[in-house]
Protein backbone atom coordinates (compact mmCIF):
# COMPACT_ATOMS: atom_id res chain seq x y z
CA UNK A 1 0.00 0.00 0.00
CA UNK A 2 1.48 3.89 -0.92
CA UNK A 3 1.14 5.42 2.42
CA UNK A 4 -0.24 8.80 1.72
CA UNK A 5 0.92 11.70 3.95
CA UNK A 6 -0.54 14.57 5.32
CA UNK A 7 1.38 17.62 4.89
CA UNK A 8 1.70 20.08 7.90
CA UNK A 9 0.48 23.10 5.72
CA UNK A 10 -2.84 21.05 5.50
CA UNK A 11 -5.00 21.94 8.59
CA UNK A 12 -8.27 20.24 9.05
CA UNK A 13 -10.80 21.28 10.99
CA UNK A 14 -13.31 19.55 13.37
CA UNK A 15 -15.43 17.40 10.52
CA UNK A 16 -14.66 19.73 7.72
CA UNK A 17 -11.87 18.99 4.48
CA UNK A 18 -8.82 21.23 4.11
CA UNK A 19 -9.83 24.69 2.79
CA UNK A 20 -8.74 25.49 -0.58
CA UNK A 21 -10.12 21.77 -1.90
CA UNK A 22 -13.08 22.10 -4.87
CA UNK A 23 -15.73 21.34 -2.28
CA UNK A 24 -18.19 20.90 -5.33
CA UNK A 25 -16.13 17.44 -5.98
CA UNK A 26 -16.67 16.11 -2.55
CA UNK A 27 -20.05 15.76 -2.32
CA UNK A 28 -20.32 13.16 -6.30
CA UNK A 29 -21.71 10.21 -5.33
CA UNK A 30 -18.29 8.45 -6.80
CA UNK A 31 -16.18 9.31 -3.87
CA UNK A 32 -18.47 8.79 -1.76
CA UNK A 33 -18.78 5.45 -2.75
CA UNK A 34 -15.01 5.48 -3.49
CA UNK A 35 -14.13 5.83 0.06
CA UNK A 36 -16.17 3.18 1.33
CA UNK A 37 -14.57 0.70 -0.29
CA UNK A 38 -11.36 2.29 0.39
CA UNK A 39 -12.48 2.15 4.51
CA UNK A 40 -13.32 -1.87 3.35
CA UNK A 41 -9.76 -2.47 1.54
CA UNK A 42 -7.41 -0.22 3.81
CA UNK A 43 -9.34 -0.38 6.86
CA UNK A 44 -9.52 2.40 9.30
CA UNK A 45 -7.88 3.04 12.20
CA UNK A 46 -8.89 6.18 14.26
CA UNK A 47 -5.64 6.28 16.65
CA UNK A 48 -2.32 6.68 15.38
CA UNK A 49 0.18 3.07 14.62
CA UNK A 50 3.22 2.29 13.07
CA UNK A 51 3.08 0.51 10.03
CA UNK A 52 5.23 -1.97 8.22
CA UNK A 53 8.03 0.01 7.92
CA UNK A 54 7.58 1.73 10.73
CA UNK A 55 5.83 5.31 9.48
CA UNK A 56 3.42 7.18 11.86
CA UNK A 57 0.29 6.55 10.26
CA UNK A 58 -3.38 6.82 11.49
CA UNK A 59 -6.73 6.37 9.56
CA UNK A 60 -6.51 4.89 6.05
CA UNK A 61 -2.92 4.65 5.21
CA UNK A 62 -2.09 8.63 5.89
CA UNK A 63 1.54 8.91 7.15
CA UNK A 64 2.48 11.61 9.63
CA UNK A 65 5.91 12.54 8.56
CA UNK A 66 6.12 14.53 11.86
CA UNK A 67 4.81 15.81 15.45
CA UNK A 68 3.33 19.02 13.44
CA UNK A 69 1.52 17.33 10.48
CA UNK A 70 -0.51 15.25 13.56
CA UNK A 71 -1.06 18.32 15.45
CA UNK A 72 -3.15 19.78 12.69
CA UNK A 73 -5.67 16.98 12.69
CA UNK A 74 -8.32 17.17 14.66
CA UNK A 75 -8.03 13.95 17.18
CA UNK A 76 -10.46 13.83 20.19
CA UNK A 77 -9.42 12.78 23.56
CA UNK A 78 -13.13 11.38 24.40
CA UNK A 79 -15.92 14.51 23.84
CA UNK A 80 -13.38 17.19 23.85
CA UNK A 81 -10.73 18.58 21.20
CA UNK A 82 -7.01 16.95 22.18
CA UNK A 83 -4.20 20.15 22.80
CA UNK A 84 -1.36 20.20 20.54
CA UNK A 85 0.96 19.10 23.46
CA UNK A 86 -0.89 16.15 24.31
CA UNK A 87 -0.63 15.07 20.50
CA UNK A 88 2.82 15.81 20.50
CA UNK A 89 3.54 13.07 23.79
CA UNK A 90 0.92 10.60 21.83
CA UNK A 91 2.81 10.91 18.39
CA UNK A 92 6.53 10.27 20.60
CA UNK A 93 4.98 7.78 22.29
CA UNK A 94 3.71 5.50 19.08
CA UNK A 95 7.01 6.50 17.66
CA UNK A 96 9.20 5.15 20.23
CA UNK A 97 7.15 1.30 19.74
CA UNK A 98 8.59 -1.66 17.70
CA UNK A 99 7.10 -1.06 14.18
CA UNK A 100 4.60 -3.65 12.22
CA UNK A 101 2.47 -4.87 14.96
CA UNK A 102 -1.14 -5.00 14.43
CA UNK A 103 -3.08 -1.70 14.49
CA UNK A 104 -4.15 -2.75 18.12
CA UNK A 105 -0.72 -2.93 19.38
CA UNK A 106 -0.67 0.74 19.39
CA UNK A 107 -3.86 2.07 20.96
CA UNK A 108 -4.19 3.39 24.75
CA UNK A 109 -7.51 3.16 26.52
CA UNK A 110 -9.29 6.59 26.20
CA UNK A 111 -6.32 7.94 23.86
CA UNK A 112 -6.44 10.08 20.95
CA UNK A 113 -8.46 9.22 18.13
CA UNK A 114 -10.22 10.84 15.11
CA UNK A 115 -14.08 10.46 14.65
CA UNK A 116 -15.50 8.72 11.58
CA UNK A 117 -16.77 11.92 9.71
CA UNK A 118 -12.86 13.28 10.08
CA UNK A 119 -11.53 10.33 8.58
CA UNK A 120 -13.64 10.66 5.61
CA UNK A 121 -12.76 14.32 5.60
CA UNK A 122 -9.36 13.55 4.98
CA UNK A 123 -9.52 11.00 2.38
CA UNK A 124 -11.86 12.89 0.34
CA UNK A 125 -8.54 15.67 0.13
CA UNK A 126 -6.70 13.03 -0.96
CA UNK A 127 -8.89 11.65 -3.56
CA UNK A 128 -9.34 14.92 -4.61
CA UNK A 129 -5.53 15.63 -5.04
CA UNK A 130 -5.72 12.43 -6.87
CA UNK A 131 -8.01 13.36 -8.96
CA UNK A 132 -6.07 16.42 -10.01
CA UNK A 133 -2.88 14.33 -11.17
CA UNK A 134 -5.37 11.84 -13.38
CA UNK A 135 -6.84 14.77 -14.94
CA UNK A 136 -3.06 15.53 -16.04
CA UNK A 137 -2.63 12.41 -17.99
CA UNK A 138 -6.42 11.35 -18.40
CA UNK A 139 -8.17 13.50 -21.69
CA UNK A 140 -11.98 13.31 -20.43
CA UNK A 141 -11.77 12.28 -17.42
CA UNK A 142 -14.19 13.90 -15.64
CA UNK A 143 -16.80 12.96 -18.35
CA UNK A 144 -15.56 9.31 -18.12
CA UNK A 145 -18.09 6.66 -16.33
CA UNK A 146 -18.20 6.46 -12.73
CA UNK A 147 -17.19 2.86 -12.50
CA UNK A 148 -13.84 3.58 -14.30
CA UNK A 149 -13.05 6.67 -11.70
CA UNK A 150 -13.88 4.42 -9.22
CA UNK A 151 -11.55 1.98 -10.53
CA UNK A 152 -8.60 4.33 -10.89
CA UNK A 153 -9.10 6.11 -7.51
CA UNK A 154 -8.73 2.52 -6.07
CA UNK A 155 -5.46 1.92 -8.23
CA UNK A 156 -3.90 5.47 -7.30
CA UNK A 157 -4.47 4.52 -3.90
CA UNK A 158 -3.05 1.61 -3.88
CA UNK A 159 -0.08 2.44 -6.22
CA UNK A 160 0.06 6.39 -5.94
CA UNK A 161 -1.29 8.64 -9.10
CA UNK A 162 2.72 7.78 -10.16
CA UNK A 163 2.84 4.44 -9.70
CA UNK A 164 -0.38 3.97 -11.68
CA UNK A 165 0.60 6.07 -14.62
CA UNK A 166 3.70 5.15 -15.13
CA UNK A 167 3.63 1.70 -13.96
CA UNK A 168 0.47 0.79 -16.28
CA UNK A 169 0.42 1.99 -19.67
CA UNK A 170 -1.20 -0.74 -21.56
CA UNK A 171 -4.77 0.47 -19.21
CA UNK A 172 -4.26 3.82 -19.75
CA UNK A 173 -4.12 3.44 -23.61
CA UNK A 174 -7.34 1.23 -23.51
CA UNK A 175 -9.09 3.61 -21.11
CA UNK A 176 -8.37 6.60 -24.17
CA UNK A 177 -9.86 4.12 -26.95
CA UNK A 178 -12.68 3.02 -24.34
CA UNK A 179 -11.90 0.17 -24.42
CA UNK A 180 -13.30 -1.10 -21.40
CA UNK A 181 -12.64 -5.23 -21.32
CA UNK A 182 -9.13 -4.60 -21.85
CA UNK A 183 -8.63 -1.94 -19.31
CA UNK A 184 -10.43 -4.69 -17.13
CA UNK A 185 -7.52 -7.74 -18.38
CA UNK A 186 -4.61 -4.75 -17.83
CA UNK A 187 -5.54 -3.45 -14.25
CA UNK A 188 -4.77 -6.51 -12.24
CA UNK A 189 -1.81 -5.97 -9.48
CA UNK A 190 0.38 -7.68 -7.60
CA UNK A 191 0.03 -7.05 -3.76
CA UNK A 192 -3.33 -6.24 -3.50
CA UNK A 193 -6.38 -9.08 -2.37
CA UNK A 194 -7.82 -11.30 -5.21
CA UNK A 195 -11.19 -9.88 -4.27
CA UNK A 196 -10.08 -6.27 -4.67
CA UNK A 197 -8.51 -7.13 -7.80
CA UNK A 198 -11.99 -8.86 -8.78
CA UNK A 199 -13.74 -5.68 -7.89
CA UNK A 200 -11.56 -3.09 -10.09
CA UNK A 201 -11.88 -5.63 -13.12
CA UNK A 202 -16.13 -5.80 -12.24
CA UNK A 203 -15.85 -1.77 -12.28
CA UNK A 204 -14.07 -1.78 -15.83
CA UNK A 205 -16.44 -4.59 -17.18
CA UNK A 206 -19.55 -2.88 -16.13
CA UNK A 207 -19.09 -0.22 -19.03
CA UNK A 208 -18.75 -2.97 -21.17
CA UNK A 209 -21.85 -4.53 -20.24
CA UNK A 210 -23.25 -0.78 -20.36
CA UNK A 211 -21.80 0.02 -23.77
CA UNK A 212 -23.11 -3.53 -25.12
CA UNK A 213 -26.32 -2.56 -23.93
CA UNK A 214 -26.54 0.77 -25.11
CA UNK A 215 -25.31 -0.54 -28.71
CA UNK A 216 -28.56 -3.17 -28.77
CA UNK A 217 -30.87 -0.16 -27.76
CA UNK A 218 -29.67 1.70 -30.90
CA UNK A 219 -30.05 -1.11 -32.98
CA UNK A 220 -33.24 -1.69 -31.71
CA UNK A 221 -34.28 1.78 -32.52
CA UNK A 222 -33.13 2.06 -35.56
CA UNK A 223 -35.25 -1.79 -36.47
CA UNK A 224 -38.27 -0.47 -34.80
CA UNK A 225 -37.81 3.14 -37.10
CA UNK A 226 -37.36 1.24 -39.83
CA UNK A 227 -40.03 -1.15 -39.15
CA UNK A 228 -42.62 2.08 -38.98
CA UNK A 229 -40.97 3.27 -41.78
CA UNK A 230 -41.96 0.45 -43.99
CA UNK A 231 -45.40 0.32 -42.57
CA UNK A 232 -45.98 3.85 -43.35
CA UNK A 233 -44.85 3.20 -46.99
CA UNK A 234 -47.30 0.64 -47.52
CA UNK A 235 -50.41 2.04 -45.88
CA UNK A 236 -49.20 4.64 -48.29
CA UNK A 237 -48.95 2.42 -51.14
CA UNK A 238 -52.47 0.82 -50.52
CA UNK A 239 -54.03 3.87 -49.93
CA UNK A 240 -52.86 4.92 -53.28
CA UNK A 241 -53.68 1.98 -54.48
CA UNK A 242 -57.19 2.38 -53.54
CA UNK A 243 -57.26 5.94 -54.90
CA UNK A 244 -56.37 4.71 -58.52
CA UNK A 245 -58.98 2.19 -57.72
CA UNK A 246 -61.89 4.70 -57.00
CA UNK A 247 -60.82 6.68 -59.89
CA UNK A 248 -61.23 3.77 -62.49
CA UNK A 249 -64.73 3.05 -60.98
CA UNK A 250 -65.34 6.71 -61.65
CA UNK A 251 -64.66 6.53 -64.99
CA UNK A 252 -66.21 3.72 -65.99
CA UNK A 253 -69.40 4.96 -64.10
CA UNK A 254 -69.37 8.44 -66.60
CA UNK A 255 -68.91 6.31 -69.60
CA UNK A 256 -72.28 4.32 -68.65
Amino acid sequence: MVIHSVKTGSAVSQGEPATGVRLWLIMASYLEQSIRKLRDFEGSIPWMYRDTVGKVTVAVGLMLPNEAAAQRLPLMIGERRATEAEIAIEFARVNALAKAHPASFYREKGGLELRQTDIDSLLRVVLVGFEDELRVHLHGYDAMPDGVKLALLDMAYNLGPAGLVHGYPQLLKAIGRGAWAQAAAASVRRGPSAARNKWTREMFLENVVQTVKAEAESVLRRLLYGLIGMAAALWAAKKSERLLTLRKVDKNLDRG
